[in-house]
């Protein structure tokens, strides 16, 4: 495959945070997002006319005036059972990637601070197609991820699996877009792959419309 190896550059970070969202609760450990998955849900009240990809980080914005800033950032993670010095990290990196990136241009506020109308800025190539260009979910190609690539059982997948569908994903000369891929969904199965080692579908789908986020903090009051 031609692809030239280049150091990753900023925007590939920037392109990896949305995910990062939840990469950062891989902290708590085990497999607790996957059984998180079953608890209860409780989105954003502005969330019925949202993208599933603005769904996927409205959990992160508090006040729901459609901007998450750094504190805001800080306190999901730790609703969501991170360390404090992990979520402080966690919340500069994100913040400081898709910041910038989904700023408007009247925009007078913080640098940092991420609307959540243009989310979808911080997408990256080499990913499965499950959200358009717009951020809009795509069932057919979310099923895709299970239907090519689950071959051992049709729900969820094994490592090896992911690793063939984040192959088959990778586009020429994207060596940035398929580094936050393959970094997303790596994580993704260390935190959320069953006691079979498979990452379920339920627990997948529950990512890309930021529900499990919901579904993690409720379980943290829980205990």
């Amino acid at each position: 495959m031609d692809v030239r190896r280049q150091r990753p550059s900023s925007c590939s970070w920037a392109a990896a945070a949305p995910l990062l969202l939840l990469l950062a609760v891989s902290f708590g450990g085990g497999h607790h997002a996957a059984a998180a998955v079953a608890g209860a849900v409780a989105p954003s009240p502005g969330a019925a006319g949202m993208t599933e990809l603005q769904k996927h980080v409205a959990f992160f914005d508090r006040d729901h005036d459609g901007i998450i800033t750094f504190d805001e950032t800080y306190q999901g993670l730790r609703d969501v059972g991170v360390g404090e010095v992990t979520a402080k990290a966690s919340a500069a990196l994100i913040n400081g990637a898709l910041g910038p990136k989904t700023r408007p241009d009247n925009a007078n506020s913080s640098r940092m601070d991420i609307y959540i109308e243009n989310i979808q800025k911080g997408k990256h190539g080499s990913d499965t197609g499950a959200y358009d260009a717009q951020g809009r979910f795509v069932p057919a190609k979310f099923d895709e991820i299970f239907t090519k690539h689950a071959k051992t059982v049709p729900n969820a997948l094994t490592k090896d699996e992911l690793d063939e569908m984040l192959k088959d994903n990778q586009e020429k000369n994207d060596f940035a877009g398929w580094l936050a891929a393959k970094s997303e969904w790596e994580m993704l199965y260390k935190v959320a792959k069953d006691k079979d080692g498979r990452l379920p579908k339920d627990t997948v789908r529950a990512v890309y419309d930021g529900t499990l986020f919901y579904q993690l903090a409720a379980q943290g009051k829980k205990g």
